[in-house]
């Protein structure tokens, strides 16, 4: 039972993270990234109907109705700080890799509006609760205890605390960007004791910059 819990909490992320290297495998192939487009409509509906799946299992998302409204209003307000970072950490040594982006124009250069539309549903609906979930949910709780069921928000050491957000900030191309991100999802789990306010905060971030992104066309960023 035990170990079913937890691969329920790792599953989705394992999946998100299979269908990248998958793309990245196609791209060494010689795929373009045109060839690929839909590609992350393939990835994330398979990574939500595993959320779907084992959403009785997520005992940590029941029953969010208790919260005030300044966790509401504070979660907010550090998704807009963590986007504000995100666009403006992005000097040379701020990155790592190279990012091939995701540009939904066709080859009239005009924008494929579903593709937006599916691109922002996946970053704002479904990756907040497959992250957050894996993150701080399952992998800070579990390296403070590995029972980390049993662990509360509050009782997050130190050493689970940063090796979390350094983690974090290597999974993504922005690694100065992830690891303030990581740090301030890590502290609103820890201060507020609820996982829907690193989710609201991240999809608050992902909103924010994916709007950003396709009005300013920064589509490295993506």
């Amino acid at each position: 039972m035990y170990e079913r819990i937890t691969w329920y909490r790792i599953a989705p992320f394992g999946t998100y993270l299979f269908f990248m290297l998958l793309a990245d495998l196609l791209l060494e192939f010689g795929w373009s990234a045109d060839d690929l487009r839909w590609f992350y409509a393939v990835k994330i509906t398979a990574v939500a109907g595993l959320l779907w799946m084992f959403r009785n299992a997520y005992s940590e998302l029941h029953r969010p109705h208790g919260i005030g409204v300044r966790t509401w209003a504070v979660a907010i307000a550090a998704g807009v700080i963590v986007f504000i970072a995100w666009i403006n950490l992005a000097a040379g040594w701020m990155v790592t890799g190279e990012s091939i982006g995701f540009d939904p124009r066709n080859d009239d250069a005009n924008i494929d509006w579903l593709l937006v539309a599916v691109r922002l549903a996946g970053a704002v609906l479904v990756v907040p609760l497959m992250e957050e979930i894996f993150w701080r949910s399952f992998l800070m709780r579990w390296i403070t205890h590995p029972n980390f069921l049993t662990v509360k928000p509050t009782q997050v050491g130190f050493k689970a605390f940063f090796i979390t957000a350094i983690l974090f900030a290597v999974a993504h191309n922005l690694w100065l960007a992830g690891l303030f991100a990581g740090v301030v999802y890590n502290l609103l789990y820890m201060r507020s004791s609820t996982l829907w306010s690193p989710i609201l905060a991240h999809a608050v971030t992902n909103a924010l910059l994916g709007v950003w992104v396709v009005s300013t066309g920064s589509w490295d960023f993506w």
